[in-house]
């Protein structure tokens, strides 16, 4: 996939590193989305305040040394949430439990789903302004999406899925139209089911990549990869970003029994630990990595969002991984 690349004008170094999206909130931005949503403070003032953080965290990639930035999600709530707000269908329940003692606000879908106008566009053009490293376009999947809300208005999974892949491909076209060249479509919950796989998640994926010229993403963590591979390489993207530090990098024996054929985006830092990994941790993750797959198909990642991890932790994650990334990188060349 590295030609794909260099078509879209990236020159990326071997062993690209990036992150998959979110990074924790200052707790003022938390305590002024709080306040906005008891209408006691201007939706201007919140955006004055994302946009920060947003400088803040492109600042500190860059400082950190990652080839491939992100946002950092600072003008989201929940991935799902955030896009069902700004679609036509959908209204917001009340909070419900994610995992832990998070919770979030589940979509429900009420009539046909319909894309208004760019979701994630304004501020994927705000934070590539702030660089010259490419940012990544960032969307939740419409397997995702679908699986993650109450559907009262659709008489399948299959048919609410689909709808939702049509409205996300506008959204997909017009970030590539402003300029992004990487997307990441976020698919946590492409194992859920693992029939419907076949049945209908590679269609619905083909309907939000077809046409458009970028190199895409898709980003699938804590789920069940046994159930759904090899069959999963079926999906029309260029690299998927898997969890993999959390499982003990168990799938490596998956892929070396069958092998991995695209680029992977492979989790060696684990965002649900506050250990921060040792350089040399990571660098036996690598290595791993390299066994079962080639220097050209691997970028390097932490397993998940750093949303949940605080600021200090995700900086020194990050750190660790790219200084790992490094050595692993003079190692190849010398060898």
């Amino acid at each position: 996939m590295r030609e794909k690349l260099r078509k879209l004008g990236l020159d990326l170094p071997l062993l690209p590193t990036t992150a998959v999206g979110s990074y924790p909130k200052p707790e003022q931005l938390v305590e002024a989305r709080r306040m906005m949503l008891a209408g006691r403070l201007k939706p201007k003032d919140l955006r004055e305040m994302e946009e920060r953080a947003t400088k803040e965290w492109i600042a500190l990639q860059e400082e950190i040394g990652l080839d491939v930035l992100v946002d950092g999600e600072m003008y989201r709530g929940d991935m799902a949430t955030y896009f069902a707000e700004n679609l036509e269908g959908f209204k917001i329940s009340g909070l419900v439990r994610s995992y832990g003692n998070r919770y979030y606000r589940k979509p429900i879908i009420v009539g046909e789903v319909r894309w208004r106008g760019p979701i994630t566009v304004d501020w994927w053009k705000f934070a590539q302004a702030l660089t010259k490293k490419p940012i990544k376009g960032m969307i939740t999947g419409p397997y995702t999406m679908m699986d993650w809300s109450f559907n009262e208005y659709y008489s399948s999974r299959k048919d609410a899925c689909l709808d939702l892949a049509k409205a996300l491909h506008q959204e997909v076209r017009a970030l590539a139209e402003a300029g992004a060249k990487i997307i990441q479509i976020d698919e946590p919950a492409l194992s859920t089911r693992p029939e419907e796989l076949e049945e209908f998640v590679v269609d619905a994926l083909e309907i939000v990549t077809r046409g458009v010229d970028a190199y895409f993403i898709a980003h699938v963590c804590y789920g069940a990869f046994e159930f759904i591979y090899p069959q999963m390489l079926e999906l029309p993207v260029d690299n998927f970003d898997l969890e993999m530090s959390n499982s003990e990098l168990d799938l490596v024996e998956l892929f070396r029994r069958h092998p991995f054929t695209k680029d992977i985006s492979f989790g060696v830092v684990d965002v649900h630990s506050h250990v921060i990994e040792s350089v040399d941790l990571i660098k036996k993750r690598i290595r791993r990595a390299l066994e079962v797959l080639s220097p050209e198909q691997l970028w390097i990642d932490p397993d998940c969002g750093l949303k949940t991890r605080t600021r200090e932790e995700a900086i020194g994650k990050l750190q660790a991984m790219v200084k790992a990334v490094e050595e692993i990188r003079a190692s190849l060349r010398e060898g």
